[in-house]
C-alpha cells in the first residue's frame, strides 16, 4: 500500500480526518483540487469555537498548516474513481495517476459542477479551478477566464482583476444573475472582458491550460489564458464511490453514527453525507470520528476504544 489513509477532499472534514491519523502515526494523504472546500466561499466566520472573527481562508489555512505539521501529504488532483480491492482501495486521479490504502475517507463536500467539455478533468489542478480565493494568486499577471454568470462568477472576476493581467468573463447569455452592483463594477474594471452569448467548448494545453475554446453561434475561438475558473455552483455527486456506497434522494451519502459506509473501511464525512446543518464545526467534528474510526479498522479495533458506556 502506498498510504494507509487517503482523505479525498481538503476541507474542514478532510483536513481534521488527517489530523487525527497523522496523530496516530498513520502514513495519511490529502488528495484535492483545492484547499478549503466550501468554508473558503465564507468571507465572515463568527461561530468556529476557539477563534477570532475571520474569514473562512484564513481558518483553513490555518487547518493546512496544522495537517502538514503533523506530517499529512498534500496530492493535487481530482480523483475520479475508488476501487475497492480484495485488501484495502485503489484511487484513480483524472491525470491517469493511482494510489493505494488501506482505508479512504471521502470528504469532498458538494462538488463543483462541472462544464463537461474535454480537456476540463484533465486539466484540473493543473490551470482549471473552482476556487479564486484558494488558486487566484498563483496567476499573478497571467490572463485567465472564468466561467458563469451569477454573483461567485463577477466577485471571482472583481478579485482576479487585483492579480491577473487580464481577465476573460465568459458567460452563456447577455443576461445575468449576479446583483447589478457587483455587474456594473466589471464592467468598469479594464483588464476585464466579457465574452457573452458563449459556450465554453473545450481546454487545452499540454501539462498544464494554455487555451480555453469558446462557441459563440456557428464561430469557435480559442482564449489563449493559463487558468480557468468554474464558477457555476455546486451539487451533490456521489459517482467516485457510488458503486461502493448508499445514497438517499439527495444523492447524499448515507453513514451510521461513526461515518462508516456499507463498505468496510471506506468512511464518509462532511457535506456530502446525510448528517444534518452543513456547518464547518460540524463537519469538522465528523472528520474527526472518520479519522478516529479509520485507525480502528486499520489497528482491528485495538487502537482506539470507546471513552465511555451508557
Amino acid at each position: 500500500m502506498d498510504y494507509d489513509v487517503l482523505v479525498i477532499g481538503a476541507g474542514a472534514a478532510g483536513m481534521t480526518a488527517a489530523m487525527y491519523t497523522c496523530r496516530k502515526k498513520l502514513k495519511t494523504a490529502i488528495i484535492s483540487i483545492d484547499m478549503g472546500g466550501q468554508t473558503n466561499l465564507t468571507s465572515h466566520i463568527e461561530n468556529y469555537p476557539g477563534t477570532e472573527p475571520q474569514s473562512g481562508y484564513e481558518l483553513m489555512k490555518a487547518f493546512k498548516t496544522n495537517c502538514e505539521g503533523l506530517g499529512c501529504e498534500f496530492i493535487n488532483g481530482k480523483v475520479v474513481k475508488v476501487e475497492k480491492l480484495t485488501e484495502g482501495f485503489k484511487v484513480t486521479l483524472a491525470h491517469e495517476v493511482s494510489y493505494k490504502a488501506k482505508t479512504v475517507i471521502a470528504c469532498f463536500g458538494k462538488v463543483p459542477r462541472s462544464l463537461g467539455i474535454p480537456g476540463e478533468e484533465k486539466f484540473t489542478g493543473r490551470g482549471v479551478s473552482s476556487s479564486v480565493v484558494s488558486d487566484g494568486q498563483k496567476y499573478k499577471d497571467k490572463t485567465v477566464a472564468i466561467i458563469g454568470g451569477g454573483n461567485s462568477a463577477f466577485e471571482g472576476a472583481i478579485d482576479l482583476a487585483d492579480i491577473a493581467k487580464n481577465v476573460y468573463l465568459v458567460h452563456r447569455r447577455k443576461e445575468f444573475n449576479a446583483d447589478e452592483v457587483s455587474v456594473e463594477k466589471v464592467k468598469n474594471l479594464d483588464n476585464v472582458e466579457m465574452i457573452l452569448d458563449a459556450m465554453p467548448a473545450a481546454i487545452k494545453g499540454k501539462g498544464h491550460v494554455t487555451g480555453i475554446v469558446v462557441k459563440q453561434g456557428e464561430e469557435e475561438k480559442e482564449l489563449q489564458v493559463e487558468g480557468v475558473f468554474i464558477e457555476i455552483g455546486f451539487l451533490n455527486d456521489p459517482a467516485i464511490i457510488k458503486n461502493l456506497v448508499e445514497v438517499n434522494d439527495k444523492k447524499e451519502i448515507v453513514i451510521n453514527d461513526r461515518c462508516e459506509t456499507k463498505t468496510p473501511g471506506l468512511y464518509c464525512a462532511g457535506d456530502a453525507t446525510i448528517v444534518p446543518f452543513k456547518q464547518t464545526v460540524i463537519s469538522a467534528g465528523e472528520g474527526a470520528k472518520a479519522g478516529l474510526e479509520a485507525y480502528c479498522f486499520i489497528t482491528s479495533g485495538k487502537g482506539v476504544t470507546i471513552d465511555w458506556t451508557h
